[in-house]
């Protein structure tokens, strides 16, 4: 499978934001699982096909992957630093507002400190004494769509070796920013170091889906279940619980579970399960069911398209 979000899209760079939308939609009207049942990779294709467009549709993100300083997955890929960086880090004693204006040449300011240095300068700054605040360092985290609602603990792997350990908060948002204090680049003498600065990057997950603080879920029923009522079994963020099915439901229904959604902080109620219900013909079609459908046809006629037929037509 191709690692290439444009590739998996099926465009090309030269995409605008319209066509990255509209491609998107298109895939995912025809490739969810629940449309594939029987294809073992539908899955893996959906999750690709949801992450590049979580990539490219941030103009930031997908400008920083075509620039080559992210890649597929939003990973950092290695930084090359030069003493530029820290010539303009905050705590240089030797930018704007010390002499030397702000497009002075680093290469200048550092020739000017030897020089003054070698002559007994009376500035009493020493090079060897030299401080300065290490850099931020921004990275991107993948984090899986449960990990992201409930909360959870997660580590990133930096490009130069070795992980920070990451919090992830109940609730988190997919292009939420987590600041760790001084997990960034080192200071230089007395300096402090940086921030890392994590955006989360929420992965979709193939039973729910997302909005603010709601979870959104289609169940499958079966016939019977619609026509009789039932009490079935559903999936929630929190593990599963027992649902009540009214009967004569048709496909469509939206069930609600209160409190089954995404927590709020502060110990606000939580947001919503929503439920649509989605009437499953059985895989195998015995004689019995068809003769029975057939009679029950010819005395119990229904139309459910008559109204929209007739709203069609004005």
């Amino acid at each position: 499978m191709t690692t290439d979000p444009y590739a998996t899209l099926g465009l090309t760079k030269s995409a605008t934001a319209e066509d990255i939308k509209k491609a998107y939609r298109k895939l995912v009207r025809t490739s969810h699982p629940d449309l594939h049942v029987d294809d073992a990779g539908a899955e893996a294709r959906f999750k690709a096909i949801a992450a590049a467009y979580d990539l490219l549709k941030d103009p930031v993100t997908r400008a920083r992957f075509d620039a080559g300083e992210i890649d597929a997955a939003g990973m950092e890929r290695p930084q090359r630093q030069y003493y530029r960086d820290y010539a303009e880090a905050p705590g240089n004693p030797y930018q704007q507002g010390r002499g030397y204006g702000a497009q002075g040449d680093p290469a200048d300011i550092f020739a000017e400190i030897l020089r003054q240095h070698a002559r007994g300068g009376t500035d009493g700054f020493d090079p060897r004494g030299f401080s300065a605040a290490g850099q931020d360092l921004r990275y991107t985290l993948s984090v899986p769509f449960l990990d992201a609602a409930r909360g959870g603990d997660m580590r990133i792997t930096l490009p130069e070796g070795g992980n920070i350990a990451v919090k992830i908060p109940q609730g988190a948002q997919d292009g939420q920013t987590l600041r760790l204090r001084g997990k960034g680049a080192a200071g230089h003498g007395k300096g402090t170091a940086g921030d890392a600065l994590i955006t989360l990057a929420v992965q979709p997950h193939p039973v729910f889906r997302r909005e603010g603080d709601d979870i959104l879920l289609t169940l499958p029923i079966t016939i019977d279940e619609a026509v009789l009522g039932a009490k079935v079994s559903a999936p929630t963020i929190a593990g599963p619980v027992s649902v009540t099915i009214p009967k004569g439901a048709s496909s469509g229904r939206i069930l609600r579970l209160r409190g089954r959604g995404v927590a709020k902080p502060g110990g606000q109620p939580a947001g919503d399960q929503l439920i649509e219900l989605r009437i499953v013909a059985p895989p195998v079609i015995d004689d019995d069911l068809c003769d029975f459908l057939t009679e029950w046809r010819k005395t119990n006629a229904h139309d459910p398209r008559k109204d929209m037929l007739k709203e069609a037509a004005t």
